[in-house]
């Protein structure tokens, strides 16, 4: 939603799951420039102003300027030495700009996607979850790495309307991770090899998006957990995150 547009009825929350019931198309609820679309192999999000991200991705991973995201769906033994030109093909079928879209890759049910949002007076949240935890570890005990890119991977897309700090920008990926290790912790994913509670998979990715509209006029300098923001985004994330792994072991 525009910040200029912003109702009376200033806070909002809802978390749902549009793609398990035949809907294809999603526009959010509280960012008016963001519209979702599902398909069998991929989910787009598509924006119609510039988001600065920062994010792990595949294709255009790191610091960037993008319209578009693509979370593409793989096999679930898919291994492949050149993940970027499989995702450059999927990047031309949805007939998106190479250079403005940022290319995440899961082997995930994407119509159990798990889509939440938040608004506020001064921002709002989007979230999408895709979950596959078959591959789940624990970060900090040793296992077999490869050279390859092997897919399982929990996905998390966070698109925040609002203005922040470069430092709230990092502070929000610290806050999302922790988020989704306690959601893992408390649905009680370990890892195969040791039983040990999972903190992700080894393939996880996230995403963090901001519209950066001049129209806000706060600027939240911070997005830990003991900010509003932060506290907010990582509810958001924990719920989602916990509802897309129940959904794959309904």
């Amino acid at each position: 939603m525009n910040c200029n547009d912003m109702e009376s009825d200033l806070q909002r929350y809802t978390i749902a799951q549009p793609f398990r019931h035949g809907i294809n198309q999603f526009s959010s609820q509280f960012q008016q420039h963001l519209s979702i679309k599902y398909r069998h192999n991929s989910v787009v999000i598509e924006s119609d102003m510039p988001l600065k991200v920062i994010s792990s991705a595949v294709w255009n991973g790191g610091v960037h300027t993008a319209h578009a995201f693509v979370n593409y769906r793989v096999p679930l033994h898919y291994e492949s030495n050149d993940p970027i030109n499989d995702m450059l093909e999927l990047i031309a079928s949805e007939q998106l700009s190479e250079e403005d879209t940022v290319g995440l890759m899961t082997a995930a049910n994407l119509s159990d996607a798990v889509i939440g949002e938040w608004r506020q007076e001064d921002y709002s949240l989007f979230v999408l979850v895709t979950s596959g935890t078959s591959n789940a570890a624990r970060a900090g005990t040793p296992r077999q790495t490869y050279p390859a890119y092997h897919a399982g991977t929990i996905n998390i897309f966070v698109i925040i309307d609002g203005r922040l700090s470069e430092a709230a920008i990092i502070n929000s990926l610290i806050t999302a991770t922790e988020a989704k290790c306690a959601a893992l912790a408390d649905y009680g994913i370990t890892e195969q090899s040791n039983g040990l509670i999972a903190t992700g998979t080894t393939t996880d990715a996230l995403v963090i998006a901001t519209s950066q509209q001049p129209c806000y006029v706060h600027e939240h300098l911070y997005a830990g957990t003991a900010t509003e923001i932060g506290c907010q985004l990582a509810e958001l994330v924990y719920n989602s995150v916990y509802k897309a792994v129940s959904s794959q072991h309904e």
